[in-house]
């Protein structure tokens, strides 16, 4: 089984074993269009690293989310991937801003291909909630120039140029 198979599997039961939903649905679906987003743009990441970030995908919630550390990420998936899932949890904080600060932004962006997946999270987001009519699209849209801006470079502008578009119409 390869590292993607293998993290989507550890992933998917995380979310499960902490009765983790996705607007009252499994937490899987946001999962599973996160990494929809991830073979859109895998065109960006180096082939011999594209299993590694679909697993990342898989995986970016779980310390968040799912009361997992950096280490049972690790003994689970891989190193890069607990690299991944760590540079993608949120900071503490009281609400949005506190939780997405400049630090987090920068180990980010300090992390290779963490901002790549960052995008395909956002692009998931803002899709299912435009579908939904969900008042977070209108949050997103808000956010969307900041966001950019805090998580920028320059390899990945078709993605940003993409997530943009979400919000035409």
């Amino acid at each position: 089984m390869n590292i993607a198979e293998q993290t989507k599997q550890y992933a998917i039961r995380c979310h499960r074993e902490t009765n983790h939903l996705y607007d009252d649905q499994p937490y899987e679906i946001h999962l599973q269009m996160v990494v929809e987003a991830a073979e859109r743009f895998i065109h960006l990441i180096p082939e011999e690293d594209r299993n590694q970030v679909i697993a990342g995908c898989w995986v970016h919630d779980c310390i968040e989310d799912c009361r997992q550390t950096y280490n049972d990420v690790k003994k689970a998936t891989s190193e890069t991937v607990a690299e991944l899932a760590y540079a993608l949890t949120n900071e503490k904080g009281r609400n949005r801003q506190e939780r997405a600060n400049d630090k987090y932004y920068a180990d980010m962006k300090a992390t290779p291909f963490a901002v790549f997946i960052k995008y395909c999270d956002r692009i998931a987001n803002v899709t299912y909630s435009k579908k939904q009519g969900n008042r977070m699209f209108g949050v997103y849209k808000k956010e969307v120039e900041g966001f950019i801006a805090k998580i920028h470079q320059a390899h990945y502008d078709e993605m940003a140029d993409y997530l943009r578009s979400l919000f035409e119409n």
